[in-house]
């Protein structure tokens, strides 16, 4: 038996799922919540297997922040990101919090039955399209002799820029935490992104969580 909390800010979402996932024998849904402080409180009252994150909640806690929390509480518990963005940058961010799995809300329901079992079995889950467009990216990257690893080129101070720029700091935060100035923060990122050959943050971000820097501390 699969226990399964159920966290998202729209009731007949919750009532929907409930009533489609306690119909197999196999699963059963223990608690519901509607934002993420509700919804870290219940898992530690339930310690459910899995928890389904809505990752947008805009009258309480948000998923992100509320996945990464609930991860330090309960380590074991698998998240997987129920959500109707299909973005890359959500994706990683996603990763980076802890989740287990992402799938989107408009998913087939025996698609979402498998993502429940995948990770109740302590295993990764990203929906279809979502691996195909990571794999693809892998595959031009290769094609484009971006398989080699460019990371020791990188300076020490370059590298700790790096990891905060994926982190989501801003350049002010970033140049408050390392004891620099704003404009030696914007030279090193400027010279990491050249190195790099990237152009944006959600780049950054993909890279960093390739190479293990998005770490829990």
């Amino acid at each position: 038996m699969i226990k399964i909390l159920i966290v998202d800010d729209h009731a007949m979402v919750r009532t929907g799922l409930t009533m489609l996932l306690n119909d197999k024998d196999h699963l059963e849904v223990v608690g519901e919540a509607a934002e993420g402080k509700e919804g870290i409180q219940k898992a530690l009252d339930l310690e459910p297997d899995v928890v389904l994150m809505d990752l947008s909640m805009p009258n309480g806690l948000d998923g992100l922040p509320a996945t990464s929390e609930l991860k330090k509480c309960l380590p074991h518990t698998a998240i997987l990101i129920l959500t109707m963005n299909d973005d890359d940058e959500y994706l990683f961010r996603s990763i980076h919090a802890g989740a287990s799995g992402f799938i989107l809300k408009n998913a087939p329901h025996e698609e979402l039955l498998n993502a429940i079992e995948c990770v109740a079995a302590d295993k990764a889950y990203l929906y279809p399209t979502a691996t195909k467009r990571l794999m693809e990216q892998y595959i031009d990257q290769f094609k484009r002799g971006e398989n080699i690893d460019t990371y020791e080129k990188l300076s020490i101070r370059e590298k700790e820029v790096l990891s905060c720029v994926a982190k989501g700091y801003a350049n002010k935060e970033i140049a408050q935490m390392l004891n620099l100035s704003v404009k030696t923060v914007e030279s090193h990122k400027g010279k990491l992104m050249e190195k790099l050959n990237m152009k944006t943050r959600p780049e950054l971000v993909k890279y960093a969580v390739k190479k293990g820097l998005l770490q829990y501390e």
